[in-house]
């Protein structure tokens, strides 16, 4: 799978671990910044993650941030784009196979790398349900992302 990944500062330390890890699952992975612990505004590297997934040089994103919140907030400002927040299994897996999610957010501050690697085995592994009660839901929020 073609992966995008980006941080801010306070998730850059914990993204080093998280590039490794997905390498070493075979996959590829886009780094998008940040490249260091200089703060920097995390919407600028949301849009640079939610652009490579729109245009297709990505399959699904990932954001790593203090929380994940605020990346999922701005990513989800993106027409396309459903970004959750993983900071468990369950979820990290349910929000693919439920809602599509296409970009993952997790917060450094709240998850360890142990954990980290958890929640993106779960999230790269989840494959969309071909439940129609799904299918359904998900058709209903691109129809939301058209009425902007």
């Amino acid at each position: 799978m073609r992966l995008v990944i980006g941080s801010d500062h306070a998730g850059f330390p914990l993204k080093a671990a998280v590039v490794d890890h997905i390498k070493s699952l075979g996959h590829e992975v886009t780094d998008v910044g940040s490249f260091d612990e200089k703060p920097v505004d995390f919407p600028e590297i949301a849009k640079k993650v939610t652009t490579a997934v729109n245009d297709g040089s990505a399959e699904r994103g990932l954001l790593v941030c203090g929380t994940g919140v605020g990346a999922s907030i701005a990513a989800n400002k993106v027409k396309g784009i459903r970004a959750a927040v993983g900071h468990d299994v369950h979820s990290a897996h349910q929000c693919v196979e439920h809602d599509d999610v296409n970009v993952l957010c997790i917060g450094a501050q709240i998850v360890g790398p142990w954990l980290a690697f958890d929640l993106i085995d779960a999230y790269l592994t989840a494959e969309f349900s071909t439940d129609e009660d799904f299918r359904r839901r998900v058709s209903m929020l691109h129809d939301m992302d058209n009425e902007r």
